[in-house]
């Protein structure tokens, strides 16, 4: 989807539709992520995971971690006795 840069004081702006806001529940002062791919010549946006950032772990890594709990429990439980 095209969107324009515009100018606001000092800083240049990209203006994000209501649809992907609503999407990833981002809202006025939530945190983003902005990483250059200097190979794609593209700017990624990704909402900021603070809790999982501020440990180290990604979102996908967290994920995997749940998925193999969630399947292993009974394993693990009876380990853990």
């Amino acid at each position: 989807m095209m969107r324009k840069i515009f100018k606001t004081g000092n800083s240049m702006v990209v203006s994000l539709p209501k649809e992907i806001l609503e999407f990833l529940k981002l809202s006025d002062g939530a945190g983003v992520n902005v990483e250059l791919d200097k190979v794609e010549r593209k700017i990624v946006i990704s909402p900021a995971e603070l809790p999982l950032a501020a440990s180290g772990i990604n979102a996908t890594f967290a994920q995997q971690v749940d998925d193999f709990i969630e399947q292993y429990r009974p394993a693990l439980e009876a380990l853990a006795k």
